[in-house]
């Protein structure tokens, strides 16, 4: 397994940060809190295999 690092803006704070992804899995959501703000954000990426072919950090509406 190898990842790959994706950077983005917060969609909270609008921080640089950066995940980790996995691009052998072809699709994955999941939730993961902002390293910066702390709030969380809902991360969804698709992957043909060895490069992320499209990623989306949305803010989760409390």
């Amino acid at each position: 397994m190898f990842e790959v690092e994706v950077p983005f803006a917060c969609p909270y704070c609008n921080a640089p940060i950066t995940m980790l992804v996995d691009p052998s899995v072809p699709s994955q959501r999941y939730v993961e809190d902002c390293e910066v703000c702390c709030n969380p954000i809902e991360i969804a990426y698709q992957s043909d295999g060895h490069d992320v072919t499209a990623f989306d950090a949305r803010s989760i509406e409390q």
